[in-house]
Order: structure tokens, then C-alpha cells, then sequence
């Protein structure tokens, strides 16, 4: 009755069987691990102190950015060079902007930093100069923006002086100096400039300490480091992998079954065996 199962076309079955089971059960583990390691990721930051309560520490000792010296207090001296706007941002569900100025540090390279946050449109708002002179800056480190980064611009045309993403390759190509792969967001609006007098003078605030209007960015949580979507998408992966191994399984015993009854018919005699003809 199972003679069937050595015909050319049920060796062609058997072996899809064979080889989408384990790969179907592979890729459901992959995804419930990657869920798993989200998951331990999260409970691990929930533990630890909030990334902005700590101390401040020198730019280059917290680089390159990960999850860890995300949202961290940084410091970094330097002056003003360009500024540019982010358009599209908002803030509290209110449309705006981000002002981007770029720090010159001792070493020629130069930090992303974002003095702030306006409402309005972008060229249309009149936006606080910044600080001249030496400046000392301290915000919370941010990864540079990629395209998948909510409020992220990748369309471009943007007119000049305005940018879409906050990251180094895309600010290289406007400016003549390197770029950190990083940027900061101050929570004071109002920078720290030497006082004048004597040099070397102690750090005093800079005149308007309320940015001119700015209202401070948030630091963003690092990507990768709560239950966002993406933890749930990997759950949802797993269960569609191994509800497809169990389809497969189903319809593997389901077409046995059909063939045993086909053959069971057939050697009643309840339907006609098409190797052989036809009665005139």
C-alpha cells in the first residue's frame, strides 16, 4: 500500500519535508533569540542609572557610541563654526526645527551639536546666534541619524543651510573639516564661555542662558535597547516560522492520507486503475 512513497514524485515530497522542518525550526529559534537578547537588553538598562544622571566625561572616553554611553553626559571644548537647521523635527506634537551647529575641537575635528529646538519652519524663524569665542559644551551623546531614524529627511533638496539627518556622512560633504560619528543635544540652551578679564578665566554662563527661545532636545533612547516594534516583530517571526513547520508537517500527512485512500480505492476496485484500458 506504501509502495507509493518510492515513486520519483514522493521522493521530491520527502525531501522538501526534510530539509524545510529544520530550516523552518532554525529560523523560528534565530527569532526568539533575537527577542530573548532585546529583552535581557532592556531589563539590563532598566537596572542601570538613568545615562543622563551621571557624570559628564570627556568626548573621546565615551566614543564610539553604543548602548551603553548612549545619552551620556559629554563635554567638549572648541568654537562655533557652521550652523544648520533640521528641518521637520517636533517637539511635544509641535512642528519645528532643530538648530545644528558644528564645534570646532582643539583637534581640527568638529561635533555635531544641537543647541535646540524652535517651532516653526525652517529659513522662515529667526534663529539665536551662537556663542562666540571658546565655548565648553556639555550634552547627551546621541549616535549619528540613519535613515530609519523617526523624523529623519533622506529625500534631500533640502535649500542650503539645512540639513535632513544629524550624522557624519552626511554633514562631510557640506563642511571642509572631519566630523565625529556622533552628536550631542544640550539640556542648557545657554553655553559656558571664558569670562572676560584674564585668560584662563573661570567658565561663567553666556549672556541669554534661555538659548534665545530654544527649548532643549530630549536624548533619544539607543536603538536596539527597549521592547520597541522591532521586539515584537522578532515574537511574531518566530510564531510564523513554527506555525510554517507545522504546515508543513500537516499537508505532508494529508497528501499520505490521500494516496493510502487513493490505493485502497483502487485495489477495491472502486475506481479504475489508469494503466489499464478502458472497457468499449
Amino acid at each position: 500500500m506504501y509502495r507509493f512513497l518510492l515513486t520519483p514524485r514522493w521522493w521530491g515530497i520527502n525531501l522538501f519535508v526534510v530539509l524545510a522542518i529544520p530550516f523552518c525550526v532554525f529560523m523560528g529559534t534565530w527569532q526568539l533569540g533575537r527577542f530573548e537578547d532585546r529583552v535581557q537588553t532592556h531589563e539590563a538598562a532598566e537596572k542601570q542609572p538613568a545615562p543622563g544622571s551621571l557624570a559628564a566625561e570627556p568626548l573621546d572616553e565615551l566614543l564610539p557610541v553604543d548602548t551603553v554611553t548612549s545619552g551620556r553626559p559629554a563635554t567638549a571644548s572648541g568654537r562655533y563654526a557652521d550652523q544648520f537647521l533640521v528641518p521637520g523635527r517636533k517637539l511635544d506634537d509641535r512642528s519645528g526645527f532643530y538648530v545644528l551647529d558644528m564645534l570646532r575641537t582643539d583637534g581640527g575635528k568638529a561635533l555635531p551639536v544641537v543647541r535646540g529646538w524652535l517651532p516653526g519652519k525652517a529659513g522662515q524663524t529667526p534663529v539665536p546666534a551662537a556663542p562666540t569665542g571658546r565655548v565648553t559644551v556639555t550634552g547627551d551623546l546621541q549616535a549619528s541619524e540613519s535613515a530609519g531614524t523617526a523624523g529623519v529627511d533622506a529625500t534631500g533638496g533640502l535649500p542650503d543651510g539645512q540639513v535632513g539627518m544629524i550624522s557624519a556622512a552626511s554633514l562631510v560633504n557640506l563642511v571642509t573639516y572631519d566630523v565625529y560619528d556622533a552628536w550631542v543635544t544640550l539640556q542648557e540652551t545657554g553655553a559656558r564661555t571664558p569670562a572676560s578679564g584674564t585668560a584662563g578665566a573661570a567658565l561663567t554662563d553666556a549672556p541669554g542662558k534661555d538659548g534665545g527661545g530654544l527649548r532643549p532636545v530630549p536624548a533619544a533612547a539607543p536603538q536596539g535597547s527597549g521592547l520597541d516594534l522591532k521586539a515584537f516583530q522578532n515574537l511574531g517571526y518566530t510564531g510564523e516560522w513554527f506555525v510554517f513547520a507545522a504546515f508543513v508537517v500537516f499537508m505532508w500527512f494529508r497528501l499520505l492520507r490521500r494516496e493510502v485512500e487513493a490505493a485502497r480505492d483502487l485495489r477495491l476496485g472502486l475506481i479504475a486503475d489508469e494503466e489499464t484500458p478502458a472497457n468499449p
